[in-house]
């Protein structure tokens, strides 16, 4: 079942770099940067919360960081 789901996201991430990848000019050299790498990070989160669905996410890490300081002021 895992290796299904990667497949689809691996799928969907391909159509949609083969959606957007031909709307770019040849000149948006940055812009095409930064849509590989927002579109792999995505491809990464995606298989990682596939085969680790109990992985945290990013307010445990704002709560982690920010709950000390809720504490000092709470008295």
């Amino acid at each position: 079942m895992n290796l299904a789901s990667v497949f689809g996201i691996t799928v969907v991430a391909i159509l949609i770099t083969l959606y957007e990848w031909p709307k770019m000019n040849k000149n948006q050299k940055k812009e095409k940067c930064a849509f590989v790498s927002l579109t792999i990070s995505g491809w990464l989160l995606a298989v990682l919360l596939v085969y680790f669905p109990d992985m945290p996410g990013p307010t445990d890490l704002i709560d982690m960081i920010f709950k000390p300081f809720g504490k000092l002021l709470q008295k």
